[in-house]
């Protein structure tokens, strides 16, 4: 499965403490990963993850036209729901298409880890 990884500023924890506490299930499969969460991530677990652009530079635009192009599998995108986000319309957008294009979405830690552990436990998504 190919797998997006975005988190909001203040979640960059929480996502790089998903990705070390999941790391072999999440080296089975191809990882995505907008600019600043991507370089955190891999520095932390070694993780391949192929980086996009930062967020609010365009990388949840980036991965939203994977999305629109059927390029991924599964969205795990820690938000900030307390902070407005500079480039809001962008999210709502990626949010919107997962929706569109039926990709499950977690928003936030705790769906993340029903999610991947439906992977290691090789319950998959249509």
């Amino acid at each position: 499965m190919k797998i997006a990884l975005i988190a909001h500023d203040k979640k960059k924890n929480e996502i790089i403490e998903l990705a070390m506490n999941y790391k072999e299930v999440l080296a089975q499969h191809k990882l995505c990963a907008t600019g600043t969460t991507g370089t955190l991530i891999m520095g932390e677990t070694g993780l391949a993850i192929q980086r996009m652009k930062s967020g609010p530079l365009g990388g949840d635009q980036q991965i939203g036209a994977m999305l629109a192009d059927g390029k991924l599998d599964m969205v795990i995108f820690l938000r900030d729901p307390l902070t407005a986000q500079p480039h809001e319309p962008d999210v709502s957008a990626l949010l919107r298409l997962c929706d569109v294009q039926s990709i499950p979405l977690a928003t936030n830690k705790s769906s993340a880890i029903i999610m991947i552990e439906a992977l290691k436990n090789k319950v998959y998504f249509n």
